[in-house]
């Protein structure tokens, strides 16, 4: 009876040690953030109760497993103390990332809460993402690390994998050229502030948002929702365009190729009407010029500012389908037009034509009785 008893006092003790500071850290959390609804810290380390639990669990039954006196644990005790040394490491490494995944994002909204400026909030988003994931990758190597080291033979071998450290080193710098450029560029992007989560850029001719910014790799969303995944390096080793660097203010540009006969002034209120009734005007400025000219037509710029570039967009398509419309409907002699059939001759070109007609019959005329009249040599 005593050999059942102990096992269940050892275990049962340790769940509900376990459930009770679970439940009493939770409880003490959730009035410290009700007495101080200001800081996010308190209601996001409440996601942290999980693995709390579990490494406080694992902690209690590494602790005590072997005062079960079970004939399992007698065996196996060996075994069953690295199994949950190993699971107290990873338990803590969880707990480790939770917590300061907990403590980067309060920051972050505790920030994005009193801030004004967007582009400002864009660059912090990133470099939090980018905190998250490196503190995630070096607990995880470190984690890793301590839980090889359990092994009794990853110590002996430890001695002479650190004697050849540098050489090793050389070798994998050199295999990991690549990712090594592309991690060092993340860190280069997420503290440089070149470009930032939100971002409007256009890369390779794809103009799209900034979705997502690894240590590794970007990803650009596009205007019809494909997802464009780049390396980092990229972006520190060719030009981009960034629409959301200096302000989200755009101008958006709309040519026409018209006709020399297009009425300029009206043309100009017209655009003037289009503009003040569009929702994607932000009311600065705009304007339409004639920019260039070729022997068949004429090139007209209107131009027209807006918020955003998604809004630059909307305006420049709303004024090119408007006034195309407008010029069909009232001025259709402005639209450019090409020709299908040879020009008509003006009337004093009939005789000259003629003439011509004339004088090469006659030559013709000429040269075949003179080689009608010479005798063939002999």
């Amino acid at each position: 009876m005593e050999d059942v008893l102990r096992p269940l006092i050892v275990i049962g003790g340790s769940l509900a040690i376990t459930l009770f500071i679970g439940w009493a850290v939770d409880w003490l959390l959730r009035r410290i953030d009700a007495r101080h609804p200001e800081t996010p810290l308190w209601g996001q380390l409440r996601r942290c109760r999980l693995p709390l639990q579990v490494t406080v669990c694992t902690a209690l039954l590494s602790g005590s497993y072997d005062k079960t006196e079970a004939r399992v644990v007698q065996q196996h005790g060996s075994a069953i103390g690295q199994l949950l040394a190993l699971v107290l490491i990873a338990a803590t490494a969880w707990l480790m990332v939770r917590v300061s995944s907990a403590v980067v994002e309060s920051s972050y909204f505790r920030y994005a809460s009193s801030a004004h400026d967007p582009a400002r909030v864009r660059r912090v988003r990133t470099q939090v993402t980018l905190i998250q994931r490196v503190v995630a990758a070096v607990v995880g190597v470190v984690a890793a690390s301590a839980m090889l080291l359990t092994f009794p033979t990853m110590r002996t071998v430890g001695t002479s994998m650190l004697a050849s450290a540098g050489i090793l080193g050389v070798v994998a710098g050199v295999a990991a050229q690549s990712t090594l450029g592309n991690l060092f560029a993340g860190l280069q992007i997420a503290f440089g502030d070149m470009v930032r989560i939100g971002d409007t850029v256009v890369v390779d001719g794809e103009w799209g948002t900034v979705e997502e910014i690894t240590l590794t790799f970007l990803s650009v969303r596009t205007w019809d929702e494909r997802r464009i995944t780049m390396p980092v390096s990229y972006f520190t080793s060719k030009p981009f365009e960034n629409w959301s660097r200096g302000g989200t203010q755009k101008v958006a540009t709309v040519l026409f190729h018209l006709d020399h006969t297009t009425p300029i002034e009206e043309m100009r209120e017209q655009l003037r009407e289009i503009v003040q009734k569009s929702p994607a005007w932000d009311g600065r400025n705009w304007n339409l010029v004639v920019t260039d000219t070729t022997p068949s037509t004429i090139v007209v710029r209107a131009l027209i500012t807006a918020r955003d570039p998604d809004d630059a967009w909307a305006a420049r398509c709303e004024v090119r389908e408007k006034m195309i419309a407008w010029l069909r409907d009232t001025h259709p002699y402005a639209l450019p037009r090409i020709a299908t059939t040879p020009a008509a001759q003006p009337p004093q070109a009939a005789p000259d034509h003629d003439r011509r007609h004339d004088r090469h019959d006659h030559f013709a005329r000429f040269e075949g009785g003179l080689h009608k009249d010479v005798p063939p040599a002999r």
